[in-house]
């Protein structure tokens, strides 16, 4: 199968292996001259980030980086990332990495001509439309791992310093006019990172299929990126080399935030204070809090459930569909408790009341209540 395409769906995709020499004529292609490079701190001087910055300077566009970028963003990190950008007069963003260096990427590249403040343009109502959108500057997003999908997205996830919440900023504009998706810049993340950001594509995929809201678009890509995973998530973990395995993967991760446009769930709203909090890896921690999601869950979504495993070629209905999540999880060695990612159950009604106010839990098939919440992370724990 020949892995290279180029997509104009959600915005222009540049997919496939070696694609990364193209990032020059990308910035180059919205109009960037003096482009900034933000990324995360381990990503920073690994091989693939200077073979990145090589490409841009000897294209003429420097190679300035901003890598203060923590695993789970922060106001801090976003201050400084804007301080870069204006003391170094740069005219666009190079986002580079997971979904840490991408969301925080693309808010400096949102932020950078705005005057509000940024939770002023938190994902509620239409706080987006306060934004001059005329002053975002462009975005050339390059994932580096096949878990968040933020190179497709039009929000990014920031933690709030003072309440240690997650919060959603969304703006039609913070989705990047390219995207550069090369799966071997991939080949080399390790296992734990592989399944985890797989496991997160994962749960963007369950959620928004098993969403109630109205987007059959949506509905039908989220299928078949549970399909993808499943199929090529174990390979890509016992196989780092496999770049068919590694393609398959970017492309459910980018099918899993485009098909979250519908919804999401407990899942996330969940997971999204336990990050705050516990500075866990987002992906890893979805994939705790999945099996106890899906039983709370039954009731409203056993026959969708069934309907996605006979698609996924699974037997057995709602029960088989939980049987293979439950194999997947001891087979690519997910952790078996929220205990195993150092959460405790000290601040559980902090973290019920931060989960049932995440955005999140308004896509989710059954309401869940402050006592609800409580039940699962004591169950996940």
């Amino acid at each position: 199968m020949n892995l290279t395409a180029d997509w104009s769906y959600p915005t222009a995709i540049r997919f496939g292996a070696g694609r990364i020499s193209e990032l020059a004529d990308a910035c180059k292609s919205v109009g960037m001259e003096n482009p900034l490079f933000v990324t995360d701190r381990g990503l920073a001087d690994l091989p693939i980030t200077q073979n990145a910055l090589d490409i841009l300077e000897k294209a003429g566009l420097g190679r300035s980086v901003f890598s203060e970028v923590d695993s789970n963003p922060t106001e801090a990190n976003l201050d400084a990332g804007l301080k870069a950008f204006w003391d170094g007069d740069h005219d666009g963003v190079v986002a580079f990495g997971g979904g840490s260096g991408l969301d925080l990427g693309k808010l400096v590249a949102f932020m950078s001509g705005q005057i509000l403040p940024v939770w002023d343009f938190e994902d509620v109502d239409d706080w987006w439309k306060r934004a001059e959108t005329d002053k975002i500057a462009p975005i050339v997003a390059v994932p580096t791992t096949a878990g968040t999908g933020s190179e497709v997205g039009r929000s990014s996830v920031l933690t709030n310093p003072d309440s240690q919440v997650k919060k959603i900023i969304f703006h039609p504009g913070i989705l990047p006019s390219i995207v550069i998706s090369d799966p071997e810049l991939t080949v080399g993340m390790p296992k734990a990172i592989t399944v985890g950001t797989g496991m997160d594509a994962f749960a963007h995929c369950l959620e928004a299929y098993a969403s109630p809201l109205y987007h059959p678009m949506s509905h039908g890509i989220a299928l078949e990126g549970m399909r993808l995973v499943k199929e090529n998530l174990p390979k890509a973990v016992a196989e780092p080399d496999n770049i068919e395995a590694r393609a398959n993967m970017m492309s459910a991760a980018a099918m899993g935030a485009v098909a979250f446009q519908k919804g999401l769930g407990a899942i996330h709203a969940l997971s999204h204070p336990i990050g705050a909090v516990y500075n866990t890896h987002h992906g890893m921690t979805n994939a705790v809090l999945m099996r106890a999601v899906l039983k709370f869950n039954r009731a409203e979504i056993e026959d969708k459930i069934a309907h996605a495993a006979a698609y996924l070629g699974i037997e057995g209905g709602f029960d088989g569909f939980y049987d293979f999540i439950c194999d997947l999880c001891t087979e690519l060695e997910v952790p078996t408790s929220l205990k195993d990612l150092n959460v405790d159950d000290d601040r559980l009604d902090e973290l019920a009341k931060m989960a049932i106010a995440d955005p999140t839990a308004n896509g989710n098939p059954r309401a869940l209540s402050l006592e609800h919440a409580k039940a699962l992370y004591m169950e996940c724990i």
